[in-house]
């Protein structure tokens, strides 16, 4: 797999690493009749990608197939010992380890559409009960959103322990660390969403119109899992990948936007799918929910005071925005899906305007804001952009969840918040260098055609070089 070299890579002595083998696909009956390609023909091809702490993988194209050979292997590291620092993880440390190794299969047409087939998060603790370390399995890898209960295929995987443990792991004391684990998320889960019915239902009784406003509490990911939508917000640090917020709206405002298909989440109801980040970043496509996710998490990661805003734009169509809140009170509205900046400018209801100023932004109600550690409902009296105040800690204006409330349930996902921007494989400036030899040499075929000359100088252009940056 890109970003690995499984056997040559020079291993630490103070760590462990999982070596997670992808053999190959089982009974992907979709294409149980897929003919072979014609010379020269592009067909269509799996990728899977993998996300464990922080580490990502992608596998190399495997055409589509009923039994598809991947043949990939992947080296992860593990943390060290949480007791003894510096020292290798033992199997008291592996046993806490609960974040899963996460995989999203995709499937790439020859138009070059990547489209979401399958995700899976795989408990790999299982290794640490076999003898020698290694085991082998089957993952039966499910459909997406309405169709999570329909079986697409299994995958067959090898997973192995480096070095080997000196004493395997009893399979009861993994069965109990797993059930302790999960009964102790389901209260959690249970707890909030008691106390969340409480909290909407005082909401509605502040005023009759709450009812209609886009209040989002809970989401749905690829999975039809319902999770709370702090969960899916979380801070991220891009180092020295991104080096400016601007940039960082720039970076997200480049991935393909997508609407995303309501999906059945019950009898009479219907809901977005919100991607989880390592499957919105793999697609490298999604909804304005996954670019407004990405880009608060952002600018999170850069200090910010960024909030994800949901409501309604243009002619009453459901959209989600990102608002930061500068230390003397500036807000500005980042339209994640283009790059866009807007400046904040409310018009207060007891203040005569003659000649109201006009909207530059395309946002017209807002329901609620929210980012990892708050949410907040709009209670104002009007739900209209340009009506409201931003103040979130003027309790008659916003309603807020408590903290500790929040917090109870929204790192709960494992392995969302560990997710890590991967580094370019390609040379941007090679790459650029040699989009300007191809345009130069478009532009003097033109300019010949028209019985013109072209003539490039090198120095005149590398003079006009900084005001290109400022303008792009």
């Amino acid at each position: 797999m890109e970003a690995i070299q499984s056997s040559q890579k020079k291993l630490d002595a103070t760590r462990r690493y999982l070596y997670l083998q992808v053999l190959e696909g089982k009974a992907f009956l979709e294409h149980l009749q897929e003919a072979a390609p014609f010379p020269g023909q592009t067909s269509s091809y799996f990728s899977l990608h993998a996300q464990f702490l922080g580490q990502r993988f992608h596998s190399r194209p495997v055409a589509c197939a009923c039994e598809p050979d991947f043949g990939e292997g992947l080296l992860l590291e593990l943390p060290v010992s949480h007791s003894d620092i510096g020292k290798m993880a033992n199997s008291s440390s592996l046993l806490s380890m609960a974040e899963p190794v996460h995989l999203v299969l995709l499937r790439t047409v020859a138009s070059g559409m990547s489209n979401l087939v399958s995700t899976y998060s795989l408990d790999w603790r299982s290794v640490l009960t076999r003898e020698n370390s290694m085991q082998q399995m089957a993952l039966e890898l499910m459909g997406i959103g309405k169709e999570n209960k329909v079986s697409f295929g299994m995958l067959e995987v090898k997973l192995e322990l480096l070095p080997p443990l000196h004493q395997a792991v009893p399979q009861e004391l993994l069965s109990t660390q797993i059930t302790m684990e999960r009964s102790r998320e389901t209260e959690r889960q249970r707890l909030f969403l008691v106390y969340a019915k409480q909290w909407w239902k005082e909401y509605l009784q502040l005023r009759e119109s709450h009812c209609n406003r886009l209040v989002k509490i809970f989401a749905q990911d690829e999975c039809a899992n319902n999770w709370f939508v702090c969960s899916y917000v979380f801070p991220l640090c891009a180092g020295r990948l991104l080096e400016a917020p601007r940039l960082a709206a720039r970076f997200v405002s480049l991935i393909s936007y997508e609407k995303t298909q309501n999906i059945s989440v019950g009898k009479g109801d219907s809901g977005e799918l919100w991607a989880s980040m390592h499957t919105f970043l793999a697609r490298k496509r999604g909804d304005c929910e996954n670019h407004a996710i990405l880009l608060c998490s952002l600018l999170l990661g850069f200090g910010l005071d960024a909030y994800v805003c949901v409501g309604c734009k243009g002619k009453g169509q459901p959209h989600t925005w990102v608002m930061t809140i500068s230390p003397d009170g500036v807000i500005t509205f980042w339209e994640s899906t283009t790059g866009n900046r807007y400046q904040h400018h409310n018009i207060k209801p007891d203040t005569s305007v003659l000649v109201p100023p006009k909207t530059l932004h395309p946002y017209r109600t807002i329901g609620c804001v929210f980012r990892n550690d708050s949410f907040y409902a709009n209670i104002q009296p009007s739900d209209a952009v340009e009506m409201c105040d931003f103040n979130l800690l003027d309790e008659s204006r916003w309603k807020a969840m408590p903290h500790e409330a929040i917090l109870s349930v929204s790192n709960s996902v494992l392995g969302w918040q560990s997710l890590r921007l991967m580094s370019p494989t390609l040379d941007p400036q090679l790459i650029s260098a040699d989009l300007e030899l191809q345009l130069q040499a478009l532009v003097t075929e033109h300019r010949r055609e028209q019985g013109l000359s072209a003539d490039w100088d090198g120095h005149l252009a590398y003079l006009l070089s900084p005001a290109l940056a400022a303008y792009e």
